[in-house]
């Protein structure tokens, strides 16, 4: 089934690292290696007679704060007819090793301030949130990974939240990466919980376009 997108419109992607995929290698400019890049050459070959412009804004690194700070140069001054956002596991690492401080309650008063303003200022912007992921099951005492995942929920809560109340579309990463992870080992999409291969990111672009199509 083809998006809704129609011809002549824009789509921007805004995140961490997952997002970016090396988007300002003078090799991969200006879309990256990951998941945008997989959507935007689904849009080229499924959808031959659209013309849609696709940006790439993800920073690596970044969580709800760093998006909010670039949030006016990144997203409203580009005017985009959708936009998709996927964040979430920086913040919780960070706030795991003290580094940042960003609980589920600062988590969501960020990310409703930049909803409330997207919606303020592009009124007519169709907006695609996905949850952030963790592709582990570790269940070990005090290990980090077991950590994560106890963590893992509250923030997944608040994007689900944020989709209810701004009635946005919605992906639910981490539920797919851990029905893979039923069959195969976390090797097969990547080498550590938070950064996919080329097959976790094409699961990704999958269930993006998927969601574009509703």
């Amino acid at each position: 089934m083809p998006t809704k997108l129609k011809s002549g419109e824009s789509l921007l992607f805004i995140g961490n690292s997952i997002t970016d995929c090396e988007r300002r290698d003078e090799r991969l400019r200006p879309l990256g290696w990951g998941y945008v890049r997989m959507v935007s050459d689904m849009l080229l070959v499924r959808e031959p007679q659209k013309k849609i412009t696709v940006y790439n804004r993800g920073v690596g690194g970044n969580n709800i704060g760093d998006l909010r700070s670039r949030w006016s140069d990144d997203v409203l001054e580009i005017k985009p007819d959708w936009l998709c956002i996927k964040i979430g596991i920086n913040d919780i690492n960070q706030t795991l090793c003290n580094q940042q401080d960003f609980p589920p309650k600062k988590f969501e008063e960020n990310y409703d301030f930049v909803l409330a303003q997207t919606v303020k200022r592009l009124p007519k912007c169709q907006i695609l949130l996905i949850d952030p992921f963790f592709m582990s099951h570790d269940t070990l005492d005090g290990s980090y990974r077991a950590r994560v995942l106890k963590t893992l929920p509250d923030y997944i809560a608040v994007v689900h939240r944020m989709s209810r109340k701004y009635k946005t579309r919605l992906v639910k990463t981490h539920d797919l990466f851990q029905e893979q992870l039923k069959y195969h080992k976390l090797g097969d999409f990547s080498h550590e919980p938070v950064h996919p291969n080329s097959a976790g990111h094409l699961l990704i672009a999958e269930a993006v376009y998927k969601a574009l199509s509703r």
